[in-house]
């Protein structure tokens, strides 16, 4: 008999439910302690907290998506244990009680066991206790996940301690995307518990379903604005353990391609710095840069011009000029970008017929900047830019490392490394 279809000791709509329902939801840890712990028929009952099998009862009303034909003929059913739902809420005295009772650790109707719920939560002292009683600490649950896969939030380092102190697999693989605990902590930017698992041999190179490493896994992540920094410790971490920089992924996506489709220069630059190529092409033959201009104009406020400005300084071929129009389209609404861009080329024939491509409220905003791009139609570039399109002509990729060693004030240092000024000239 399959766990769904499962005689539950306990069903959805029986009273017992109903009031652990309702404890659940006022946070009533009291009450909730007394049903878990007292009021049940035995420490293993299953219990069943939803099921929404409207299949089975005619005078159930119908989700709007049966009339239409898109409701799936699968429905949820969640079956648990007074062990899960303490170790889930992190009450451990009832979690003692219940395993002082002879309650199963490993138990898991619902799919998924205590410890993969004490994890789940972060509770540290649940997951130690549930440890010590011979919990299996890979145990798969019915996702095929360990414990170690739901390690998930900064709260969870303890638990990611204890579970590696009773000898869990840091080198599991999880579910059909094969992830290692070191991927889960990647993808959620869990730098210390990245740092946990390499010091116990997890493999910094590992790859999952998708080809992806950890360090891609983290390159690809899409991260708040206050976690870029947490991102980049995790980023420099990995690469301090010996991740490669330029592994390819399914779609031969790069880290680099990933950081610059999120416009992120200074992971960028961590890259470059450490081996990345700024030449690579995808599967579709998108380059980094090109990654970054078609992430420009949804990103402005995380600066996309700095992105490229890291990979023209770190060798990356510019856009065909043929194939400017087509950039300013896109990324108009950032100026920067263009500004940065243009200055690449040591002459760029501009035409009229750009401003065509140039919705009229974004040059209105802008208007001194492409006023200025447009005067540049006749008149042919300053020496002071030709000369330095020569200098960076001659230093190559090394413009980044070279440019700073040249005896000139800072001011014309950031002008050979494209900085915008806001105008052309």
């Amino acid at each position: 008999m399959s766990v769904s279809d499962r005689l539950p000791d306990y069903p959805v709509n029986s009273d017992f439910v109903k009031k652990l329902k309702s404890a659940l939801e006022g946070r009533d840890e009291a009450r909730l302690r007394d049903l878990i712990c007292a009021d049940v028929r035995h420490v293993d009952a299953v219990i069943e907290l939803a099921n929404d099998d409207w299949m089975k009862d005619p005078s159930a009303q119908l989700p709007p998506g049966v009339l239409a034909g898109l409701w799936t003929l699968e429905y949820k059913r969640e079956l648990t244990t007074p062990l899960c739902i303490a170790a889930a809420q992190g009450h451990t005295a009832c979690v003692r009680h219940l395993l002082g009772c002879g309650a199963d650790p490993d138990a898991s109707p619902g799919g998924r066991g205590a410890l993969h719920e004490a994890c789940l939560g972060g509770h540290t002292a649940c997951a130690r206790l549930l440890l010590q009683h011979r919990a299996d600490p890979d145990l798969l649950s019915a996702e095929g996940l360990a414990p170690l896969h739901l390690c998930r939030t900064a709260a969870s380092l303890g638990c990611a301690q204890a579970l590696l102190e009773h000898c869990a697999s840091v080198q599991l693989e999880g579910s059909a995307s094969r992830d290692t605990p070191l991927h889960v902590a990647a993808q959620r930017g869990l730098d210390e518990h990245a740092r946990l698992y390499l010091n116990h041999g997890a493999r910094v190179d590992a790859r999952n379903g998708r080809g992806e490493t950890a360090l891609s896994t983290a390159c690809g992540a899409a991260w708040r604005p206050n976690e870029q920094a947490r991102c980049l410790r995790l980023c420099a971490l990995l690469l301090r353990h010996g991740a490669a920089a330029d592994t390819r992924d399914e779609d031969e996506r790069s880290p680099l391609h990933k950081a610059c489709g999120h416009a992120r220069p200074s992971l960028a630059r961590l890259l470059l710095r450490h081996g990345a190529d700024a030449r690579a092409l995808d599967y579709g033959g998108a380059s980094p840069l090109a990654r970054v201009l078609q992430t420009a104009a949804c990103a402005p406020d995380a600066k996309p011009q700095l992105t490229v400005q890291e990979l023209l300084n770190h060798g990356s071929p510019t856009v065909w000029p043929d194939a400017f129009p087509k950039v300013l389209k896109s990324c108009a609404a950032v100026p920067a970008v263009i500004e940065v861009l243009f200055n690449s080329y040591p002459q760029l024939r501009v035409s009229e017929s750009w401003k065509e491509v140039i919705p009229e409220e974004v040059f209105q905003v802008h208007q001194a900047f492409y006023q200025a791009l447009f005067a540049l139609a006749h008149t042919p570039r300053c020496l002071q830019h030709l000369c330095r399109c020569a200098i960076r002509k001659s230093f190559g990729r090394k413009c980044f490392s070279l440019v700073p060693l040249l005896p000139l004030p800072e001011s014309l240092q950031n002008y050979l490394l494209l900085e915008p000024e806001g105008v052309l000239h």
